[in-house]
């Protein structure tokens, strides 16, 4: 009869053996950052944070959790909205945070590819394809802190899908820690490849509950030779979209980004953020807009006709780069701005563009009705259909107990969605926060194919607990 061997060490001590004893944190004032969500609602506890500074550690890892049936988490920047990369409250499970898996691997210029770890910032991957003349287009406001394979694992939007689409968009290949500990190499540098079923497809957007990315094949794009950005003062979330479709008929591809912006949202800006000020005349809605590779005075006679015909009542063009980054840090803030007001109840969803605007007056008024004054921060990526639908008191001493109102919001603005052919999650995933919501939304032979994948990839249910299903 075999003799099976069974270590005497503890779990932490077989993973200082993989990854190096300082790389492994066990004590409760180390691990406290990297159990806290970005927003402060998720607090989790973990056996242990691991750090692995390479893709056979990782794997290593996995094999070392695996062997003794122990739950993990993966987590990048830690800058996620439903808590994805958040632990649960037992301590049992590892937390493996991938931020020394930071290497930029390779750009190929000429086939207009970039080759990365995971644990590379947005930030460094746009820095990496700029030096070579070429764009990473995909762009968010956490772009310096969050990390590759979080954008991958939540399939990342931000405001250039307009013309560039998702993350999973820009994606040709990944390479993949299985939860078997095996090592997927699926790095592929093609835009054809016809061979079977599209496994890269599966990891993308699930939030790390089928495997652990540790680098991507991403798409780069040519750097836009000019780039002009406007700020526009509108009466009516309508009118936007009017002009949304305006735009795209005159400038087709060079329409880059049209974000929507509420009165509401920039006054949390102007009154949270040092230093804003306010670009155009006060209007109950705005619109941030970038054109790239086309001439400033083509975007600037189009803004005289849509004044002209009162489409607009405001406009102002950019006349520099740091003017734009200014346009720009309006629309960025306003997450960090919300913050620092205060807790708020938060959706991300997504639209159909043409119903954007019934969508927004529809829920104003229901919302309005259920809980007098409440004060809506609507704002998103107008190009795409995609909003951020934020709630709160506009005092704040009375958020607490809206909060507790949660599950009936929710209930409210996701059947209003969902009556209107929308998705509760555009680009934030759905984690913990929206996984009981999640049951209502998908069939039931939805749910039941996901977890047939699941099920496939992890049978022990170790990858990442307890989110998305």
């Amino acid at each position: 009869m075999p003799i099976i061997m069974t270590s005497t060490r503890s779990l932490p001590e077989q993973l200082a053996g993989i990854v190096g004893a300082p790389y492994v944190l066990t004590d409760p004032a180390e691990i406290e950052p990297f159990v806290n969500d970005w927003r402060g609602r998720y607090r989790g506890v973990a056996n242990c944070v691991v750090c692995p500074a390479n893709t056979a550690q990782v794997a290593a890892v996995v094999k070392a959790c695996l062997a003794s049936r122990t739950p993990m988490v993966p987590q990048g920047g830690n800058t996620g909205h439903c808590g994805a990369a958040t632990p649960d409250s037992s301590g049992t499970a590892v937390l493996l945070n991938l931020s020394r898996l930071n290497r930029i691997i390779a750009v190929d210029a000429k086939n207009s590819t970039i080759s990365v770890d995971a644990g590379c910032t947005l930030a460094a991957v746009q820095e990496a394809a700029r030096a070579e003349g070429r764009l990473f287009p995909l762009s968010l406001a956490a772009e310096g802190s969050c990390q590759i394979g979080g954008n991958l694992s939540t399939n990342a939007g931000g405001v250039q899908v307009l013309r560039y689409g998702n993350t999973r968009d820009l994606t040709l290949g990944l390479e993949v820690v299985l939860p078997s500990g095996e090592i997927w190499d699926g790095m592929r540098h093609l835009r054809k490849d016809n061979t079977g079923y599209d496994l890269k497809q599966l990891f993308i957007g699930a939030e790390g509950t089928l495997g652990i990315i540790t680098a991507a094949v991403l798409k780069l794009y040519p750097v836009p030779k000019t780039q002009t950005t406007c700020w526009l003062s509108v009466a009516t979330a309508s009118l936007a979209v009017d002009l949304l479709n305006v735009a795209k008929s005159r400038f087709d591809a060079q329409l880059t980004a049209f974000e929507l912006i509420s009165e509401a949202s920039l006054a949390l800006v102007l009154r949270h953020i040092p230093g804003a000020r306010r670009p155009t005349q006060t209007t109950p809605w705005y619109v941030l807009a970038e054109f790239s590779d086309s001439l400033p005075n083509e975007v600037e006679n189009w803004l005289g006709e849509m004044l002209a015909d009162a489409v607009l009542i405001d406009a102002t063009l950019a006349r520099s780069e740091s003017q734009a980054h200014a346009l720009w840090a309006l629309r960025e803030q306003i997450s960090e701005a919300q913050k620092r007001d205060g807790v708020s109840i938060k959706h991300d969803v997504s639209l159909p563009v043409s119903s954007v605007a019934e969508f927004l007056s529809v829920a104003d008024a229901a919302l309005q009705k259920a809980y007098p004054g409440i004060r809506v921060i609507a704002f998103g990526h107008l190009g795409d259909g995609n909003l951020h639908f934020n709630l709160s008191q506009a005092d704040t001493r009375d958020n607490a107990a809206f909060i507790a109102s949660q599950t009936a919001v929710n209930r409210l603005v996701h059947d209003m969605v969902d009556a209107l052919n929308g998705s509760i999650s555009a680009e934030h995933g759905i984690g913990q926060l929206k996984r009981d919501e999640l049951r209502r939304y998908k069939s039931p032979l939805e749910l039941a194919m996901m977890r047939s994948i699941k099920n496939a990839f992890d049978p022990l249910g170790l990858m990442n607990p307890g989110k998305i299903l």
